[in-house]
């Protein structure tokens, strides 16, 4: 902890949900830090020290309104895990640290008209059947193999790559954030290391906390919205989790590198060199950006691809109407974003970095597709192997609180080595089992890493979101399958 820290040992309490750090936390904040947390969860949040990062990010050039963390919040690279921060275009800075390695790792849902009954005989079968079309596990290859010149369409034209080539269907483009497809992108500034990692990635999952999961909506509490996103109770969904694998990776530690050598250059003063930025505007600012939302589009297409083999082994078990599944929604996180939104009354344009945490914009916002526009944007928020998921829906006063943002998930209370040595793989899956959730994964030690103790309580964390006004509860998952990298 920083010796200016030591002087608030305890962010200041606005309301149940909100926590503040005034700027006299540390010597250089330019802003307050907010933290989205309820009583219970600060502890852990302080034991882990993810509000000094928060602190930290109050520190960057340019930043406008405050540094912001979501109720997932857990020390990250740069930005805790969770984090939000909005920097003027003109102004400020783009920071890599802000965005990950796992540029887009976003999460989409699809609706089949399957019931659980219909499933559960055939579970295993059905799990199984997944865990052996869409490769997973460290490295992941296995996917489709494309020639450069091909790759370079993918981070150019996003999900709509792939639908273009009968892996998908125009309305799935429509129920995508930005469509599928980022038009910033700039497959020039992205390095040929990191071009080469993606050749045989698309369409895997990787491993880590990514995930295929079979899951039943168990609760509605938003009768209209969930009628809107199409979420019948007993209904069977079916969620993937997974981002731009190697080559978003590789995009991220280029930039960092880059970006080292921008803040002298530029003269700009950071409080942890993990904070590597470059000012949005600079060449360097957008190389970075035109590369980063390359990856993102590589992130979409790989998605896609992975609905597409979802569809076709459903197909095959259940039958062609159980196969045209529809696409709910796919979120991003993990990314940065040229926006508008008002700021003391007036629209600015802003470079809005959301690390771990998604966009929650309202009913009526333009960037909600039109299926959706009436009730809010559909907010994906997964829990963990053997606890609930959840759908919201955006809300008005995100505009106001967060720049429009919500949380992503649960969020790790325990690192990944810590997990391995506190459980058995083992165990995890039979406990689970005995849960009547079918579990599959490429090694132990990788469940052993995401067994439900590793993470906080989704519930938990849905409930700050809900309560701070960020986004409304439409419906509850309960996860049945899950396959993990």
């Amino acid at each position: 902890m920083s010796k200016d820290a030591g002087r608030n040992p305890r962010p200041v309490r606005l309301d149940p949900f909100r926590w503040l750090l005034p700027t006299t936390w540390r010597s250089g904040m330019l802003t307050e830090g907010l933290i989205f947390a309820s009583e219970r969860m600060i502890p852990a949040i302080l034991e882990d020290r993810a509000h000094e990062q928060v602190a930290n990010v109050a520190c960057l050039p340019g930043i406008v309104g405050r540094s912001l963390a979501m109720p997932d919040i857990h020390w990250g690279y740069g930005f805790a895990i969770g984090g939000v921060a909005a920097m003027d275009v003109s102004e400020g800075v783009v920071s890599p640290g802000g965005v990950g390695y796992d540029i887009n790792c976003g999460v989409r849902v699809l609706l089949t008209d399957l019931t659980e009954a219909d499933v559960r005989p055939r579970l295993s079968e059905f799990v199984d059947a997944l865990f052996r079309s869409v490769p997973a596990g460290v490295g992941g290859h296995g996917g489709l193999v494309l020639k450069e010149p091909e790759l370079k369409k993918v981070l150019l034209e996003g999900a709509r790559w792939a639908v273009t080539r009968g892996l998908g269907r125009e309305q799935d483009l429509i129920a995508c954030e930005d469509g599928g497809k980022m038009e910033s992108a700039d497959p020039g500034a992205v390095s040929g290391r990191a071009v080469k990692r993606g050749l045989n990635q698309l369409g895997t999952l990787g491993s880590g906390n990514h995930f295929l999961e079979v899951d039943v909506v168990d609760e509605v509490y938003d009768e209209t919205a969930a009628r809107a996103f199409g979420l019948v109770g007993g209904r069977v969904t079916i969620g993937i989790h997974v981002g731009s694998r190697g080559l978003g990776h590789q995009v991220c530690t280029d930039s960092l590198e880059v970006m080292q050598r921008a803040i002298a250059r530029y003269g700009l003063s950071i409080p942890d060199r993990q904070l590597a930025c470059a000012p949005v505007g600079s060449p360097e600012g957008r190389d970075y950006l035109g590369a980063m939302a390359a990856a993102a589009n590589y992130a979409w297409a790989n998605r896609q691809v992975i609905t597409d083999l979802v569809r076709k082994v459903t197909e095959e078990l259940f039958g062609a109407s159980a196969g045209r599944m529809g696409l709910l929604y796919d979120v991003a996180h993990n990314i940065a974003k040229i926006e508008e939104h008002g700021v003391d009354g007036r629209p600015r344009r802003l470079c809005v970095h959301r690390k771990g945490a998604t966009r929650a914009f309202p009913a009526g916002h333009p960037d909600v597709p039109p299926p959706y526009r009436h009730v809010g944007q559909p907010v994906l928020v997964p829990g963990d192997m053997g606890r609930h998921s959840y759908v919201l829906a955006g809300a008005a006063t995100a505009m106001e609180l967060s720049f429009g943002s919500a949380c992503h998930g649960a969020g790790r209370v325990m690192s990944r080595t810590a997990a391995k040595r506190a459980v058995r793989g083992e165990d995890v899956r039979r406990e689970l089992g005995e849960q009547g959730i079918v579990v599959r994964g490429h090694s132990y030690a990788g469940l052993a890493e995401e067994a439900p103790s590793a993470y906080k309580d989704v519930g938990d964390v849905v409930e700050v979101v809900h309560g701070s006004g960020l986004a409304t509860k439409v419906a509850r998952l309960r996860p049945v399958g899950v396959i993990k990298g």
